[in-house]
């Protein structure tokens, strides 16, 4: 019995291992293998190369080849659907050709499809191949458009959200520390970089830098190093995008919206405004990437892509593309997304980022069009650093780009290994287009003396036309959505139009002591220019008004309103009491005494220093100018009352000059007292401002 059971058990075993001994047996002997059919250029024509549309159909073609390599006819080919589901999708033979053609209908669904080919029964290496067949939707590359539209979209208005509100919580400190520490241009690279970095602007920085190079608070020279910095700065978006953080975009909007719609004071809701800005930033990024997916597939996109690693296209793309947004860290952006989805080699995205270099100089020179010569002064500069830069580095491109992977992570990759290139390439991009910049300031620092010399001699200072006078110089309407740079701007012209004053109250003296008329008419067309000035400053302060101001900034549009009208005021004062006051004393034919002329003329240096101090103060929010002022003013006002005790002494004497001339005399003292009183009152102002200021610092809004 237990050998009856033996032999039943083996029986059994052996009809299991039939199948299988015969296949094997089979496979062993199988002369046939599948191989993808290639063109004469030694591409895949396998039908999974290029993509095709739902409700379409495409072929696949396997090739059968016997054991020498020949083609074969008549062996049957076998396809499956292995992804999305799993079915069989029939059979076909191969023609004389050894070509078997199937027609692979994916219908509805969209997506990556993989379909697998193999001999029937034959399992050996060789016997069967995979197609990974692209499947769209027809309208893909519309909806592909709007994904990059709304995605740059998103980006660009993250970009702004976050640099507004850094401007908005940094810029008077960045215009403290640009104006003060920028003598030396190696430390002005250094703050240019800083600053840059902290307000993500260089557009910002470059207009800080001409308001105050006509504020006179700079000399043109001294820019080009903080323009130099400036650059570097630019390049830290570049790295903080590299880092691909978006995973975490939507808890960074989160935590925006939160703190931007919670938080009770101003400085919170200003943190919630550059994390939304930061948090849409990287989520435009993400929108963006969904968005090319498909083009990883598709040829002729990445046939162009190749085609970038020409220096010469590359940087026509970037200039175009960057001048076409007006934004090179947008640009910048884009050339990491798409390194992010494995489509762009190093030496491809270094061309693209040298021509965003050069487009960010067209958007300079856009903007300085309808602005001042300093303005394009810097522009140029800007345009001659960053061609000359790209122009030294387009013949070094592929040892540059072998520097830049000796010091970057993933060193060389392989294009095959789509992986590791969206893996590494992002960072390499990023760190090439720092390298270049700082390498840019590295070279160019020691000679920003004599390109300084350079620009001025091809743009040099021209003499301002008459009819030109009763323009503002600064006022820049495309500066208002930043309204840190725009009070800038705004505080230069009230600089001006206080100079203007002072000229006019220096001149106003001459009638009465050297009995010069000629100056009456030259003082009332200037008044006219304060008039003018007066209008469109206090026009431009108001739309300041309108904009997302914090509490200082407010407080300081208010004060520049009110040193704006005192500065009128005094204007009028010229205009209105002291020319007729000259046309009547001479009218009168007489002098002052010499005790009165002396005293006008001392009373008149007096007022004059004052104004000057108060042009100080204002322009160095100078706490010490404006006490020292407010101190003066006490004592000027009794000095005025001595002078007038002392001129009816002279009267009471009969002293003959001082009779003759006592209502011109006394109304005369009584104008520049009251041109002290005004200038006092820009002192007083600026006292208040800075009291509020201290008082208010922590208050919650």
């Amino acid at each position: 019995m237990k050998r009856l059971s033996n032999r039943t058990s083996a029986i059994v075993l052996s009809l299991l291992l039939l199948p299988l001994l015969s296949t094997a047996v089979y496979a062993a002997e199988a002369p046939y293998s599948l191989a993808h059919p290639v063109d004469h250029d030694g591409k895949r024509v396998s039908g999974d190369e290029a993509s095709v549309y739902t409700g379409r159909s495409t072929d696949l073609k396997a090739l059968v080849l016997d054991l020498d390599g020949k083609p074969v006819e008549g062996v049957t080919v076998e396809f499956d659907l292995v992804a999305p589901g799993e079915k069989r999708l029939g059979r076909c033979e191969s023609d004389a050709a050894g070509l078997a053609v199937f027609e692979y209908s994916p219908g509805d669904k969209d997506g990556k499809h993989t379909v697998v080919a193999h001999l029937t029964g034959v399992w050996v290496d060789g016997g069967r191949i995979i197609y990974s067949v692209p499947v769209r939707k027809p309208a893909w590359v519309m909806f592909m458009l709007f994904g990059l539209a709304g995605g740059l979209g998103l980006f660009l208005f993250g970009m702004d959200m976050m640099s507004s509100s850094l401007q908005r919580s940094a810029g008077g400190r960045m215009r403290a520390i640009l104006g003060t520490l920028t003598a030396n241009r190696y430390l002005g690279a250094a703050v240019g970089a800083a600053v840059t970095m902290v307000i993500q602007s260089s557009s910002a920085t470059t207009v800080m830098l001409v308001s105050f190079v006509q504020a006179q608070l700079m000399t043109f020279a001294q820019t080009l190093g903080v323009i130099l910095g400036a650059d570097i700065g630019t390049t830290i978006t570049a790295q903080l995008i590299a880092f691909k953080l978006t995973d975490y975009a939507l808890l960074m909007i989160a935590l925006g919206f939160a703190l931007k719609f919670l938080g009770r004071r101003r400085k919170m809701r200003n943190l919630g405004n550059i994390l939304l800005g930061f948090g849409m930033l990287f989520y435009g990024m993400a929108v963006m990437s969904m968005a090319m997916h498909p083009l990883r597939t598709y040829r002729p996109f990445l046939d162009m892509l190749a085609g970038l690693e020409n220096p010469l296209l590359g940087i026509l793309v970037g200039t175009l593309f960057t001048a076409l947004i007006q934004s090179s860290s947008a640009f910048t952006g884009v050339i990491i997304v798409l390194a992010q989805q494995g489509f762009l080699t190093l030496e491809a995205g270094i061309p693209l980022i040298l021509g965003a270099n050069i487009g960010t100089c067209v958007t300079a020179g856009l903007a300085s069009i309808n602005a001042g010569r300093e303005a394009r002064r810097v522009a140029v500069a800007h345009t001659l650093f960053k061609v000359g830069g790209v122009l030294a580095m387009v013949f070094w491109i592929p040892a540059f780009a072998d520097f830049v992977r000796s010091v970057s992570p993933g060193g060389a990759i392989d294009v095959a290994d789509t992986t590791s290139m969206a893996k590494f390439i992002p960072r390499q991009v990023a760190n090439a287009h720092t390298i270049f910049n700082v390498s840019l300031a590295l070279v160019f620092l020691p000679f920003t003396g004599l390109f300084g010399r350079l620009i001025m001699r091809l743009m040099p200072d021209r003499v301002e036309p008459l009819d030109s006078r009763f323009r503002p110089r600064f006022l820049e309407p495309g500066m208002l959505q930043t309204p840190s740079l725009a009070l800038s701007l705004a505080k230069v012209e009230i600089i001006r139009m206080g100079e203007i004053v002072r000229d006019m109250a220096t001149d106003a003296i001459a009638p009465f002591l050297d009995n010069d008329m000629e100056i009456l008419d030259d003082l009332h067309e200037r008044e006219h220019e304060i008039d003018d000035l007066d209008t469109h400053i206090s026009a431009y302060l108001i739309d300041i008004g309108k904009q997302d101001l914090s509490d200082e900034q407010t407080e300081e549009a208010y004060l520049m309103m009110h040193v704006t009208k005192q500065y009128e005021f005094i204007a009028d004062i010229i205009d209105k009491e002291l020319r007729p006051l000259a046309h009547k004393k001479a009218a009168v034919g007489a002098d002052f005494s010499a005790s009165g002329r002396k005293e006008v003329k001392a009373y008149h240096i007096k007022m004059l220093k004052q104004i000057s101090r108060g042009l100080e103060a204002f322009r160095e929010s100078s706490l010490e100018t404006a006490q020292r002022m407010t101190r003066k003013a006490a004592r000027y006002v009794t000095l005025e009352s001595d002078y007038r005790q002392a001129h009816f002494e002279r009267i009471s004497s009969e002293v003959t000059e001082s009779v003759a001339t006592s209502d011109v005399h006394l109304a005369l003292m009584d104008a520049l007292r009251k041109m002290n009183s005004h200038s006092a009152d820009i002192a007083r102002a600026i006292l208040q401002k800075m009291d509020e200021g201290d008082e208010g610092a922590d208050v919650p809004d």
